[in-house]
């Protein structure tokens, strides 16, 4: 059980911090919390009251206080991040006594452990706000949809946000290729297939191929392997933590593992040529993608058919338009010469991405076109 007073998220930063602060003199409980830092890869700093130590109380990620503890800290600095923790929490006056330190959440062992580990892990990643998540969909097959997630993914680094750019089609031949990264060293989905619970941001990170200056998770050269929806969750959750941008490179069919990524995303972006057929196949992928996604827009790609332009595409699929993604003559030409699609700054492609991630980046209020974000991916 996790009961929230506040509904304020816990302290933010940009880097890995410390672990949480503990107090408590219950032997039994201080065992459990010890066990669930462990689990959450965090190491605590423990007292039996208020901390001495200058700061200690305000500086630390997030407090867990245990019940037993809760009148000696009485009096401590109100800030956000307090956890009043037990294991017979139906007590008539557990609510005053977690009003009196600040709480903003009672949480009963073991029934909150779960959740409990994520927070604390949370905490110790120095977590904000989570990566702006942006999938590319073909609206048929060579639509462009893979140029187009790598040319996002470059442009958003090339500008110094951090950056992952994730390879959600098997069968597309390893988005690394685009990037002339196959030979890379990192890990790939395969090594990733039996991930389940909690995947650490920082250790995928680090563990994946750097390129251009982002990351990248792309699929192997060896067997096919199948990436169950709970590994796909696990790791697009992780990715999420890690703040910036994540551009996930979709397939056009829907399966439960595709449908798990479609809701860890913010928007998604329909890539669709200006051809009759194409449309018609279009609306077809849009049928099954927005069952989950809920904010689905259109890029059109020239040339187009005699009559069409990319404002009816877009009102042919029901759907807002994005942009016209530009003819970029020179692409060809700079991916034989090794540079990754948007990797000219000057380039069509690499303006039409600027473009967008300005817009999709403004603040709320500001004129963005990024929507809300569909799951956080580690809510309790």
């Amino acid at each position: 059980m996790a009961e929230s007073i506040a509904r304020d998220r816990l302290p933010t930063a940009g880097v890995r911090r410390g672990g949480p602060l503990i107090v408590t003199e219950d032997v039994e409980l201080l065992d459990d919390l010890l066990r669930l830092c462990a689990a959450a890869g965090a190491e605590p700093e423990v007292h039996h009251s208020l901390p001495e130590r200058r700061g200690g109380w305000e500086q630390a990620p997030m407090v867990l206080v245990g019940d037993d503890a809760a009148q000696r800290c009485r009096g401590a600095a109100r800030r956000r991040g307090v956890m009043l923790v037990g294991r017979n929490q139906d007590a008539p006056d557990v609510w005053r006594r977690a009003v009196e330190i600040g709480a903003e959440y009672v949480l009963r062992l073991p029934d909150s452990e779960g959740w409990l580990v994520d927070q604390i892990a949370n905490a110790a990643e120095g977590v904000g706000r989570p990566a702006l998540t942006v999938g590319v969909i073909g609206g048929r097959g060579g639509s462009g949809a893979s140029t187009l997630a790598c040319a996002l993914a470059v442009t958003a680094a090339r500008a110094g946000r951090r950056t992952m750019l994730i390879d959600g089609d098997p069968l597309g031949g390893g988005i690394d290729v685009l990037l002339g990264g196959e030979r890379a060293e990192g890990m790939r989905w395969p090594d990733f297939a039996h991930s389940k619970g909690r995947v650490g941001g920082g250790a995928l990170e680090e563990s994946l191929p750097a390129l251009h200056g982002l990351r990248v998770l792309s699929w192997g050269r060896d067997d096919w392997v199948v990436i169950p929806p709970q590994a796909i969750q696990a790791v697009l959750a992780a990715a999420r933590r890690l703040g910036g941008v994540v551009v996930v490179d979709l397939p056009r069919r829907v399966d439960e593992s595709v449908a798990e990524a479609l809701a860890q995303l913010d928007l998604g972006l329909l890539v669709v040529p200006g051809e009759l057929r194409a449309v018609a196949a279009a609306k077809r992928v849009a049928s099954m993608a927005g069952m989950v996604l809920g904010d689905l827009r259109v890029v059109a790609r020239g040339p187009y058919a005699a009559g069409l332009d990319e404002r009816w595409v877009a009102q042919a699929l029901g759907l807002p338009l994005a942009g016209e993604l530009p003819l970029d003559s020179g692409l060809l030409a700079t991916r034989d010469g090794g540079a990754p699609p948007g990797g000219s700054p000057r380039g069509p492609l690499a303006r039409f991405c600027a473009a967008f991630w300005e817009r999709a980046l403004a603040p709320e209020g500001a004129g963005g076109c990024a929507g809300g974000g569909r799951r956080d991916g580690d809510a309790a």
